[in-house]
């Protein structure tokens, strides 16, 4: 017998501050509308009653980057667009997530060869943390990156990081010229 057990009450629950705190950010996650093109109507079906999105937590979809945590960028970004995008990723709370969904977002599709307008990857404007291929991509694949999402926000601490340790040659002592 472990010397752990029967010290407490039959009712507690113990678990960790992180696991507790990363559990309520997965199971409640709030996409903000931003359909730009033709990806927006699979993203649109993704939060119908067909695949309910709700189940995951995500089903609440905001207006306003103020209420949102998640920003599922849905098509074609272009350059004019971009400074537009950048400007409501920077007025969501922290801890925000960018999801780029189609082959448009990801790396700006069929339109980047031929046009001067097109950014290359929505990761030139925004950090992305889930990338959902496809042309347009099904909801079903939608799904799986919301899960990936899940899965990451799953294993993020809210300690602070320790500094690595520096080795002796990048700390300011050249090797060459210590025995000088």
């Amino acid at each position: 017998m472990s010397w752990i057990e029967n010290r407490f009450e039959e009712g507690l629950i113990i678990t960790s501050v992180d696991w507790a705190i990363n559990w309520a950010r997965r199971s409640s996650l709030w996409p903000m509308t931003f359909g730009l093109a033709c990806c927006a109507i699979e993203m649109m079906a993704f939060g119908a009653s067909r695949f309910d999105a709700d189940r995951f937590g995500a089903g609440a979809f905001r207006a306003t980057p103020r209420q949102a945590d998640l920003m599922i960028v849905a098509g074609t970004v272009t350059y004019k667009m971009a400074s537009r995008l950048k400007r409501l990723y920077e007025q969501m709370p922290e801890p925000k997530y960018v999801m780029a969904m189609g082959a448009c977002t990801v790396g700006g599709g069929p339109y980047f060869k031929y046009g001067y307008h097109v950014v290359k990857g929505v990761d030139m404007v925004v950090p992305v943390d889930v990338y959902v291929p496809g042309c347009p991509p099904r909801p079903e694949a939608l799904i799986e990156g919301l899960m990936r999402l899940q899965d990451k926000i799953r294993r993020q601490t809210i300690a602070i990081p320790k500094p690595a340790p520096v080795p002796a040659d990048v700390a300011g002592v050249v090797p060459e010229l210590a025995h000088t």
